[in-house]
């Protein structure tokens, strides 16, 4: 059965060639490995200060990749629709859109600033629980310092998806590196310096999320780009086009809202079980995140070229990039997860993990490398190429479903029923795989995920 008419595409002038379309994901992956080496350096710079430590930043980590995935699912809204406006050669309304996407993020993003900073440590009490009291104070002080890093994080989230929107992923790579040297310098300052701790973690965090966000803005100003953003002091809340945004953002907003809830609700049972379930949870979590950027990158870009195919009404190209770029998504994923059992136990060790989390922590890697390849592809790449297309809803329901059915509540079933510890966490979510692959996959083919339309 074939996936796409060959017949039906213009060969000779497709949107995205080969050079144009590796120019577009490698530099994407780049950061996104960029930022993953990163994290898995913060976690062994804290690791040094002690188990109370990591463990308090494990703990509001899941809070703030919630937040962060709530500002992903903003600047994907941001891509696909301008990618689609500027695929329709509409970029006067493409310009209109990014004005407006700018000041909704920064207003949400805002908003959530002073919802932490005055929850503080009673919002952490209401997530997780009785904690230790040693974790909570940690979780307090790197907590508040992060919650004021959000607009900047959201407002560069958004910038980087007009640049990408546009085919241009280099340049966002280019300073979200620059901001990750910043943040190892600050934590070599912070934390070994000056004995800040995880409050020196989280300034040079902050710090290197507004040196970011500046610079991005700057550049978004010049005249010579498809996107510019400029005036920002004259922009007004067009209600018509915030709408619009929120056609795309709320659902893919929610999708990704839920699942770091659950991830949180998991993270809250993982925390009754003491900190050496947490300090393999958490690492595991750094080394999965690496074996996942490959197909994640591949998915971000597959947003713009999709999204652009549909702009200009090219549905059987937009099948085909889907097609290509998801068989390279599996080779990548297949080799990323060869690579991350390769540096498992040399990491473990540099980190001075203690031996039974060290001996759990490999263990979960080398059930990771067995099942991901078989699946991640199909269960988290494929629907990148789904929403792009304006399919969000159906997205949203999906993964909403399959994450709390099988990633919290049986996973929760298993750990209280049988007590498997963190061997039923990672059923759950091998079972959530197997469901989301499949069904996305039964949507692609069906082609119901090219009924929907945005413009």
């Amino acid at each position: 059965m074939e996936l796409y008419d060959k017949k039906q595409i213009d060969w000779k002038n497709i949107l995205f060639n080969n050079k144009a379309l590796f120019g577009l994901i490698l530099p994407i992956i780049v950061e996104q490995f960029f930022n993953s080496f990163i994290g898995m350096v913060d976690i062994m710079m804290v690791s040094t200060v002690g188990s109370y430590a990591i463990s308090a930043v494990s703990l509001v980590d899941s809070i703030n990749n919630l937040v962060i995935q709530i500002f992903a699912a903003m600047a994907a809204g941001a891509v696909i629709i301008c990618s689609q406006y500027i695929g329709s050669g509409d970029r006067e309304e493409c310009n209109r859109i990014a004005k407006q996407v700018v000041l909704t993020v920064l207003m949400v993003s805002l908003s959530i600033t002073i919802f932490c900073t005055l929850g503080g440590e009673r919002l952490l009490r209401l997530i997780f629980g009785t904690v230790e009291q040693a974790v909570m104070e940690h979780a307090f002080v790197y907590f508040i310092i992060t919650a004021i890093s959000y607009p900047f994080l959201a407002l560069f989230s958004a910038g980087a998806a007009f640049y990408r929107a546009s085919g241009n992923s280099r340049f966002p790579m280019k300073i979200s590196v620059l901001s990750n040297i910043i943040n190892v310098i600050g934590n070599v300052c912070f934390i070994y310096g000056l004995k800040w701790g995880v409050a020196g973690a989280a300034f040079a965090t902050l710090f290197a999320r507004v040196f970011g966000t500046v610079v991005l803005y700057i550049y978004l100003r010049k005249p010579k780009q498809m996107i510019v953003v400029k005036d920002y002091l004259k922009v007004r809340p067009d209600m018509a086009l915030i709408l619009k945004i929120m056609t795309i953002g709320i659902p893919a907003g929610i999708e990704n809202g839920m699942f770091q809830f659950g991830k949180i609700a998991i993270a809250s049972t993982i925390s009754t079980m003491g900190t050496i379930a947490m300090s393999a949870q958490a690492m595991t979590d750094i080394f999965e995140n690496i074996n996942g950027i490959f197909s994640n990158g591949v998915g971000v870009g597959l947003m713009t070229v999709v999204g652009q195919s549909i702009g200009a009404h090219r549905k059987e190209e937009a099948k085909y990039y889907i097609v290509k770029l998801m068989g390279i998504a599996w080779i990548g994923v297949l080799v990323s997860c060869l690579l991350v059992l390769a540096i498992t136990k040399p990491v473990i060790w540099l980190s001075k993990m203690e031996p039974e989390a060290a001996k759990i922590c490999f263990q979960l890697v080398i059930a990771m490398t067995i099942v991901k390849p078989l699946l991640w592809v199909g269960a988290f790449g494929l629907p990148y190429g789904l929403r792009a297309a304006g399919d969000v809803r159906f997205s949203m329901l999906v993964s909403v479903s399959s994450m709390w059915c099988f990633r919290v509540v049986w996973s929760t079933f298993l750990v209280r029923t049988y007590g498997l510890g963190l061997k039923a966490v990672w059923i759950g979510i091998f079972t959530d795989w197997i469901v989301r692959a499949g069904v996305f996959s039964a949507r692609f083919i069906s082609g119901k995920w090219l009924c929907k339309k945005l413009l």
